[in-house]
């Protein structure tokens, strides 16, 4: 079989880095909420909520749909944000099934599993959703792999293939989280070392090329070996650590919300309790090899911006 690929997402970050590989060997597509004509395939401007998707799937006999379109960072709107997130990927899912897609991969966040005080030190697949009602992102998720368990149900020639990718860093990787790191100094919360781990975002593409090109199927979390504390990053990039009282980093956030921000105290978890990711059956059962652990990963993102103080 031709294996002809349509990417949702596909002017993002790693959509774009995905569809240059792919295009390579496949005949590819994207749709993204704007267009872009810089890239090795075309992309062209289709809300992920849009039921036309159908058609595109029909039209350009897609057999393949890599499902990335999402929202990373919550704004102010939360109905807006479950609408793109959850109502949008249950259009994709529809869609492919109206248009006969055979294969579908999405990236879902090892935030799926929520920021909870009684998370397992090393978080396998098996082990409970419960993704945070008071984190957007991490609710969404949860609700989008709910909703996937039952289409697998209901759907079952429709193929699914799920990563749950940590902390992603590449050489300009940007987002909430590379905010924290790029600081004067590092900030940790006082009698919390929960680690964070981090993928290379070639090893989340070159995993998700493989998925696509063998047809796997199965539900993987994506993270480099090993972790590492905030006093880890800290020591890595030679600069000074702030642990903060709880109570203080709460107040904080309270004040931010007062003043429009789409924060809140009860967002503080995210700074305690992060889910931290076992790789075994990306590695045993899916079969890919990292190249770059966790630590290696923060390493070439600190080189590659120039973070680490003399």
């Amino acid at each position: 079989m031709t294996k002809r690929i349509l990417i949702t997402g596909a002017a993002g970050y790693i959509g774009h880095q995905l569809g240059n590989r792919l295009a390579a060997h496949y005949h590819v597509v994207g749709t993204d909420i704007r267009s872009r004509d810089d890239l090795a395939f075309p992309v062209t401007a289709l809300d992920v909520r849009d039921p036309s998707l159908a058609d595109v799937l029909k039209e350009k006999g897609i057999t393949h749909v890599v499902h990335l379109a999402s929202i990373l960072q919550a704004s102010k709107d939360r109905a807006r944000d479950f609408d793109i997130d959850v109502n949008g990927t249950r259009n994709v899912l529809e869609c492919c099934s109206k248009a006969g897609v055979d294969h579908l991969t999405l990236t879902s966040s090892g935030a799926a599993y929520g920021y909870h005080a009684d998370n397992p030190a090393w978080i396998d697949e098996q082990d409970a959703l419960r993704g945070n009602t008071e984190f957007a992102y991490s609710d969404h998720k949860r609700q989008v792999e709910e909703m996937l368990a039952d289409f697998r149900n209901t759907h079952s020639q429709l193929q699914q293939l799920i990563f749950r990718p940590g902390t992603v860093l590449g050489t300009d990787t940007r987002n909430q989280i590379t905010t924290l790191f790029m600081a004067p100094r590092i900030l940790a919360l006082r009698g919390s070392d929960s680690p964070f781990v981090f993928i290379w975002d070639q090893d989340v593409i070159g995993a998700m090329e493989m998925g696509i090109s063998e047809d796997k199927v199965g539900i993987y979390n994506m993270a480099g070996d090993g972790a590492l504390t905030m006093a880890d990053i800290a020591r890595r990039m030679n600069k000074p650590l702030l642990r903060l009282p709880v109570w203080l980093v709460k107040a904080g956030l309270q004040i931010a919300k007062w003043r429009g921000k789409p924060t809140g105290p009860e967002q503080v978890n995210f700074l305690r309790y992060r889910p931290v990711l076992s790789n075994r059956r990306l590695k045993e059962e899916f079969g890919y090899s990292l190249a770059k652990t966790s630590a290696e990963t923060f390493d070439y993102f600190i080189k590659c911006n120039g973070l680490r103080k003399p």
